[in-house]
């Protein structure tokens, strides 16, 4: 690949989509039939797959079995996994976060969609919108994905009937005005035969809007982020120690929010220390101004002590603080939350630790209804509680900015992650 076009490859950019339907929805088939008919299959893979279709005496090339990598699910048949696939077109490149279906795999959907622009929820065109379904819109609108494509698949098996499409889309819209959800669209495709996927299909002729690959392509991403609100966590400070650079103080970090000029007026927190800034630099070159999700260093004009989890904002343009958080939360642990158990708290690049307050409700995943008698989450459970902090956090609300607005909890004892949380 020659010096231009590698370098358009890095500038182009990145979607990151999450995929989640019932088991036997066909997901795998359908990132299958994505990559195959997008080119982004390479030949050994290809007859690998033409053999092992063959070994399982499938008359037609199984497209499932690129993505099911795993030998228990491909075993079992099923996705159990989150597991990334990477591929690009010539205007995109994406990430694909195959998670599972199961009920008892809802940690894994909430880790593989907590990061997307958009989701890709898979409806089978003979059974309509199921329990499942429910779940998986749930999960998007609470990780507040801003993009949701419903594809309706298998439409081959219901001979591409524009009636079923349409229960389909009015059963869906019945329950998703109830969800907050920003932009919906719907797709009737066959991940088997290959409409609507990449190709427009000529068996749906009543059919007029986009493919699925013409949606991941150009649906509109640049605003996902939070352009306007400055947040800058600090995650290091770099003091080179070296004779060319011998008074260099810069504090690494990504850029979480809002956009950093050359000479904008900031705030530290939580010292409350006001500067401006110098400059802003990256290994290869100083920049004017930097914005989310930029990893630059900035200098500040004035000598201030900044550390590792101080925040740098806008001075007229501050976060909450405060240590008292009320968050939605997905259990991910086997082991129970304990009540009044303590963990640690890590948020941006802060870490506390923390109490469990209380338990103000349960979601039922299925029904969605919230239950405020049952106070015991375990795991793959959905519920709001409040926890109090040792030290103050500097934070948004998760739907104002999903890096600022989310926080995880660590078990002290084992270290594991316990629990992931969206502050409301």
């Amino acid at each position: 690949m020659h010096q231009q076009s590698q370098t358009g490859y890095l500038d182009m950019e990145l979607l990151r989509f999450t995929t989640a339907g019932s088991v036997d929805d066909g997901k795998s088939t359908l990132i299958g039939r994505l990559l195959y008919d997008s080119k982004a299959i390479f030949e050994d893979q290809l007859e690998a797959l033409e053999k092992a279709s063959i070994n399982r005496g499938e008359e037609q090339l199984n497209l499932s079995l690129l993505t099911d990598g795993l030998r228990a699910e491909r075993e079992q048949g099923i996705t159990i996994d989150v597991a990334y696939r990477y591929f690009a077109t010539p205007k995109r490149k994406f990430i694909i976060a195959d998670t599972p279906g199961h009920i008892q795999y809802t940690r894994n959907m909430v880790t593989g969609a907590s990061t997307a622009n958009a989701a890709i929820i898979l409806v089978d065109a003979r059974n309509g919108v199921m329990e499942q379904t429910i779940r998986h819109c749930y999960i998007a609108s609470l990780l507040q994905i801003p993009h949701i494509i419903v594809c309706i698949n298998k439409m081959d098996l219901v001979d591409y009937g524009e009636q079923v499409f349409e229960k389909i889309q009015h059963d869906f819209n019945g329950f998703s005005d109830k969800l907050d959800i920003k932009d919906i669209r719907f797709v009737p495709i066959s991940a088997l035969k290959g409409d609507n996927v990449v190709e427009r299909s000529s068996n749906m002729p009543w059919y007029q809007g986009p493919t699925l690959m013409f949606l991941l392509e150009n649906i509109h991403i640049s605003n996902d982020q939070n352009f306007v609100d400055l947040r800058f966590p600090v995650q290091f400070v770099i003091r080179p120690n070296r004779d060319e650079f011998h008074d260099y103080r810069g504090y690494a970090g990504r850029v979480a929010g809002g956009v950093l000029h050359k000479g904008d007026k900031i705030l530290v927190l939580p010292s409350g220390f006001s500067s401006a800034i110098r400059s802003i630099d990256t290994m290869k070159e100083s920049l004017e101004f930097a914005f989310p999700p930029q990893s630059v260093t900035l200098t500040l004009e004035d000598d201030i002590d900044i550390s590792r989890g101080d925040m740098i904002v806008s001075p007229d343009n501050l976060p909450l603080t405060g240590q008292d958080i009320t968050l939605m939360i997905c259990w991910l642990n086997e082991k129970p939350m304990r009540p009044e158990g303590k963990y640690l708290v890590r948020h941006t690049s802060r870490d506390a630790k923390c109490i469990i307050r209380n338990v103000n409700f349960k979601v039922n995943i299925n029904s969605l209804d919230k239950d405020y008698s049952d106070a015991h989450i375990g795991l793959n459970e959905i519920a709001e509680i409040t926890i109090r902090t040792t030290q103050p956090l500097f934070y948004d609300s998760y739907r104002k900015n999903r890096i600022t607005g989310s926080l995880i909890l660590i078990d002290e004892g084992t270290n594991e992650t316990v629990c992931a949380g969206m502050i409301i």
